[in-house]
């Protein structure tokens, strides 16, 4: 089978070298091109990420610089040659992401790890297995905006652990109250002020801006439903605080959760591993063996030991109770890994499902 010919926006930072570990002898798609700066343009992509003073190279993920990507030469943006591609991964800051990723879409499929169209009435943000029907939602916005492409944005790593273990406590137990607290790994806040080693050692940043914001919008929207071309939000009502720790990579989070129907524990239990087993991303080559895990150990999830599982692919469940502040309602926490399920390997599993649903 010919491989799909993909691009990297954004190739020479953090989630441009998990998007290249996460092709890296993909079966379907293969990366023919690398974009970043005008800085990196013109170089070999070892000396685009080559400190120039300390002759350094900055891989900032795990392992080595593929093989496949060390001599390939990297392209500014506007070079990029939208006519010998089949699809484009971004992982372009927000700021400039929006201009970028609508002069692509108007060819060719952008699939983004930015917020810039998240928010978007015509556009989905979706995670593979648990929103797939809105993938028809593309269509509507090929037509809205004339565009052969699209863009479909993965949502905030945050929201991403919320939202997939909250579908199927939606779907069968009616849940229509969250509350939640997050503690979210530095890498999530990649190099910006505000999380350096000296703020975030010994202690524990209660604010992050922007995020609750997105997690309540992004859980709705995920949840929602689609009708006549629109995404009706779900009937759910999001609190959350959203924390940093001193935890390198991995978010957790508490959360208790309001439900109409009741939710005894061992039933809740079937359902998640039930939605689990029959998950529709199952055979991709990037997805899980294990979609959801739920733990007995009350020691679980832990950071340090969840992230390693299923290479970043699967979301940890532990400390699950029924509650006792509702009248029916769990409590339970969350693991889920911000740079691979969260974040690049994420954006491959999802364009690995439009690839199945002849999207791409």
């Amino acid at each position: 089978m010919m491989k799909k010919r993909v691009a990297i926006l954004g190739a020479t930072g953090a989630v441009g070298q998990e998007f290249l570990l996460s092709l890296e002898n993909h079966p379907w798609f293969e990366v023919t091109q690398l974009a970043a700066s005008e800085r990196s343009a013109g170089k070999k992509y070892i000396d685009a990420i080559r400190d120039p003073n300390s002759g350094i190279i900055k891989w900032q993920v795990g392992g080595d610089v593929p093989k496949y990507a060390r001599d390939m030469m990297v392209t500014s943006i506007d070079q990029v040659k939208v006519s010998d591609l089949d699809l484009v991964f971004s992982a372009v800051e927000s700021d400039a992401a929006r201009d970028i990723e609508t002069k692509f879409a108007k060819d060719i499929p952008v699939v983004s790890t930015s917020s810039a169209y998240r928010y978007e009435e015509d556009v989905p943000i979706l995670i593979p297995g648990i929103n797939d029907d809105h993938v028809e939602l593309i269509e509507a916005q090929k037509k809205n905006r004339n565009w052969k492409g699209y863009v479909l944005p993965l949502p905030n790593c945050t929201t991403t652990g919320l939202a997939i273990t909250m579908k199927p406590l939606y779907d069968t137990y009616g849940a229509k109250k969250v509350i939640m607290t997050s503690m979210q790994a530095i890498s999530g806040a990649g190099r910006s002020p505000g999380v350096s080693a000296l703020d975030v050692t010994d202690n524990l940043i209660p604010y992050i801006p922007k995020e609750e914001g997105k997690v309540r919008v992004e859980t709705a929207k995920i949840l929602g439903k689609l009708k006549d071309g629109k995404i009706i939000p779900a009937d759910i009502r999001v609190s959350c605080t959203c924390t940093r720790v001193p935890v390198i990579d991995g978010h957790t989070e508490s959360v208790f959760v309001e439900t109409s129907k009741t939710a005894k524990l061992d039933d809740v239990k079937h359902t998640i591993s039930e939605f689990s087993d029959h998950i529709s991303v199952t055979g991709l080559p990037s997805a899980p063996k294990d979609y959801l895990v739920v733990h007995e150990d009350p020691t679980r999830p832990q950071p340090r030991i969840d992230r390693q599982i299923n290479d970043g692919m699967t979301t940890s469940i532990g400390r699950l109770e029924e509650d006792t502040i509702f009248d029916n309602g769990v409590k339970y926490v969350l693991f889920s890994h911000n740079k691979k399920m969260g974040s690049a390997k994420g954006a491959v599993l999802l364009a690995e499902m439009l690839y199945k649903k002849g999207k791409i």
